[in-house]
């Protein structure tokens, strides 16, 4: 049988069609390099196919502009399909607006261009009713009172009939006009068979304005003994009508607080201007909106002006302010072919740019879209807060009619009055609203101000199992090191020649994403050497590159590529070893099969990273090194960094397995990297981390991703983790302890000791304010200091 190579989905890593882990989905077979891609991909498959299908979309249509035109069209009249989530059930997704059929509450969508223009109508619904019945509610509620606790103020011809007449013209309408949505609800959960807080609310409320109808207009059908001596029977329209009210009010602050959880997306989408000046083929100039920018238009940026999509200077040169991403003040001087990023802001220069990445392939929309899907994602608490609430409706239910029936026969007189009373008291202040909304709202509000923060979480897990971990796994190049490194010396052998050396190095090494390859290509053109064409070209995973240049074979990479392709070494490995302990690495190539030189390269080691490890050292979290470099260079680092556990002249394979050793012996495991190389590792690890600045594919096979890029990251990312789980157990906590205490009280348990008894008013408002109280709790998130 033959075998052939596919690519993982969720770590890119090419595999072999026989592995043992596969899996089938909409009518197609994928492939995966270790159980915990699998498991990824069974969690959210589409998210992985989506990225998927828009690298092959990107790598399809380049250099194909008509075409391009077409497919852009295309996918701008797909993304007019808004899907709508439940904020506190993101696995309900539908097409259209409505209400979630798990807990009623409004869905809201989840396309990242409606956040701006936040849809306000649930808002606006809510408010106008609130408003109203307040109206209503107010003079109901002094009627009642004054009614049942001082007659004497009220005038002499005003019978109690009449006072309850006029109770129920001004209950009425709040019952049936602004709790309608409530009993909407109600009913489709009954429907659904899942019970929550509208089940109660529609259940109570109906139950004490019924009984009130049925008093009023038919007193004889009760008991003499309840009666009063004008032969009215006691109603509870206060009670059904301020209960509405209270819940109409909890409802408005609820969804104003909610809107406040998407601050940091707006202030993410805030940051990218509308306008761009873009050149036309006859070089005059055009100011259009940012959406009609297509890939390869030159843009003209001039000084203070923001950069519109992601691209690389053709003309010019200036120095950009990039802290929106690195989080670093100083500008950073830009020249010709350097990277631009959208969003960005250029200083006093004016350049001329290329578009290369426009719309939701921006940096800034993949930031946006990131921390849109960890919003949305669901943390493993979650679970608690889901399995209590599906059995605490119905045994909420079930407490009511026991203190029903224990209230009408074991009660003082008028027992119905105070069987009814209790027993509404515990439907409304049992919703399990706050139990609800207790994960989902410190998810939402942790991811966003890690946002501001550089720390973009990809879903609720990861932020869970982060302030968990024990070890942390880097890579050395572009982790620990600035990942920008410079060529230090090339030795020559063999008689060839130093630029010949350095022309083929840097023609074979265009076509690579390895940090080191930047260097070799700069110091080419610092020499301006030619850089030719390439055919055969082949990237041999963790050893290095080969290929055809000008009918010339060239390998280029390190010891284990040289030495699979059985060439003499001669005395290279002396030379080559008197680099590395200066902590430099060392890059053999090969022409025609004969060893042409060595290339020594070395790259600074970032400023953070002796700090962010001493830190983690005394926060007990051990730091291992794992690199593809070879011992010497590798034990350099890092006895300059104090780190003790190094894997040096490790394969990608060998990285996974290494990870997975790490786990065998009960680590909770955090790899941080930035290449090609790592993404396996990535994927496996408990906690996936991806520099900002490395490649696509070590980003999308992490969980969280640090746009600064260094390993002060990791601790933002922890102390994030510590701070936003604490804040879902206080929310967890004092929902638990609230519904715990309230249904006991509310039911009459205090009433023989003390001879409490709590109103259904008082009931409904502790229960509206239960949730708001929630919501506020996790806003604090925002002043959560992580540096």
């Amino acid at each position: 049988m033959n075998r052939i190579d596919v690519k993982d989905p969720v770590c890119g890593m090419n595999v072999k069609d026989t592995m043992d882990f596969n899996m089938s989905f909409d009518e197609r077979e994928y492939y995966f390099c270790s159980q915990n891609c699998l498991t990824k991909f069974e969690k959210n498959p589409s998210s992985y196919l989506v990225k998927e299908a828009k690298q092959h979309n990107k790598n399809t249509h380049s250099g194909h502009e008509h075409h391009h035109l077409n497919e852009n069209k295309t996918h701008v009249e797909a993304d007019k399909d808004t899907k709508y989530t439940c904020p506190m059930h993101p696995e309900i997704i539908t097409n259209k607006p409505g209400d979630c059929p798990k807990c009623g509450m409004a869905l809201e969508p989840m396309g990242i261009e409606n956040i701006t223009e936040e849809n306000t109508d649930e808002l606006d619904y809510m408010t106008k009713r609130f408003w109203i019945s307040t109206i209503l509610a107010i003079p109901l509620f002094i009627l009642a009172m004054l009614a049942d606790l001082t007659e004497n103020i009220l005038p002499s011809s005003l019978s109690m009939s009449t006072i309850q007449y006029i109770e129920f013209f001004l209950a009425t309408p709040i019952v049936l006009w602004g709790g309608w949505n409530f009993y909407v609800k109600a009913y489709s959960s009954v429907v659904n068979r899942n019970l929550n807080m509208f089940t109660l609310i529609g259940l109570g409320v109906s139950v004490a304005w019924i009984f009130s109808v049925i008093a009023l207009f038919f007193p004889m059908l009760f008991p003499i003994d309840l009666r009063t001596d004008e032969g009215t029977v006691p109603v509870y329209f206060e009670a059904a009508g301020v209960i509405i009210t209270l819940v109409l009010l909890g409802q408005v602050l609820e969804l104003r607080a909610r809107s406040r959880t998407n601050v940091a997306i707006k202030m993410l989408l805030n940051l990218v201007p509308s306008k761009a000046i873009r050149i036309n083929k006859d070089n005059s100039e055009d100011f259009i909106d940012v959406e009609d920018i297509q890939l390869d238009d030159i843009l003209k940026i001039k000084p203070g002006e923001k950069i519109p999509v992601d691209g690389h200077i053709t003309k010019g040169k200036s120095n950009i302010d990039e802290s929106m991403i690195t989080g670093e003040a100083i500008p950073v001087e830009k020249n010709i072919n350097d990277k631009v990023i959208g969003a960005t802001v250029n200083g006093t220069g004016v350049f001329f740019m290329k578009a290369t990445k426009i719309g939701k392939d921006t940096l800034i929309s993949q930031i946006i879209e990131m921390v849109a899907q960890a919003q949305r994602s669901r943390a493993p608490i979650q679970k608690v807060a889901d399995t209590v609430s599906g059995y605490f409706v119905p045994a909420v239910i079930g407490i009511s009619i026991i203190t029903y029936i224990i209230w009408y026969f074991f009660g003082p007189e008028p027992s119905i009055a105070f069987a009814i009373v209790n027993a509404v008291a515990v439907l409304i202040i049992a919703c399990p609203c706050a139990l609800g909304l207790a994960t989902p709202i410190s998810i939402m509000v942790g991811t966003g101000q890690g946002a501001l923060e550089g720390v973009l979480i990809k879903n609720a897990e990861a932020l869970e199992i982060m302030e968990n971990i024990d070890t942390v796994v880097v890579d050395k190049t572009g982790t620990l090191t600035l990942g920008k490194p410079q060529i230090t010396s090339i030795v020559s052998l063999n008689n060839f020649k130093e630029n010949d050396i350095l022309k083929f190095a840097a023609t074979i090494e265009q076509n690579s994403e390895h940090p080191l390859s930047d260097a070799i290509i700069k110091k080419a053109k610092e020499n301006k050497l030619d850089i030719l064409e390439v055919d055969n070209f082949e990237y041999i995973t963790g050893k290095g590159v080969t290929g055809e240049v000008d009918s010339r074979a060239i390998a280029l990479g390190n010891l284990k590529l040289i030495e699979g392709l059985n060439i003499d070494l001669i005395d290279s490995i002396n030379k080559a070893n008197t680099l590395r302990e200066n902590g430099e690495t060392v890059i053999f190539i090969a022409i025609d099969n004969i060893l042409a030189g060595l290339i020594s390269i070395s790259d600074p080691i970032k400023d953070s990273s002796k700090e962010a490890i001493s830190n983690l050292h005394n926060l007990g979290i051990n730091v291992v090194m794992l690199t593809g470099d070879n011992k010497i260079t590798a034990n350099a680092v890092a006895r300059k960094l104090s780190i003790t556990q190094v894997y040096s002249d490790v394969l990608p394979e060998d990285k996974l397995s290494v990870i997975k050793r790490l786990q065998s012996q009960g680590k909770i495991v955090a790899m941080a990297g930035d290449g090609v190389n790592d993404a396996p590792a990535l994927a496996a690890a408990n906690v996936g981390i991806a520099m900002g600045t490395g490649t696509d594919i070590a980003i999308e096979s992490a969980e969280i991703t640090l746009i600064k890029g260094d390993l002060n990251g990791i601790l933002k990312a922890y102390k994030l983790s510590k701070g936003t789980m604490k804040n879902i157990r206080q929310n967890l906590f004092f929902a638990f302890i609230y519904n715990t205490a309230g249904v006991p009280i509310a039911a009459g348990i205090l009433y023989p000791f003390f001879g409490i008894l709590l109103s259904p008013i008082i009931a409904a408002a502790a229960m509206s304010f239960s949730s708001v109280s929630v919501i506020l709790n996790a806003l604090r998130l925002k002043n959560l200091k992580l540096k």
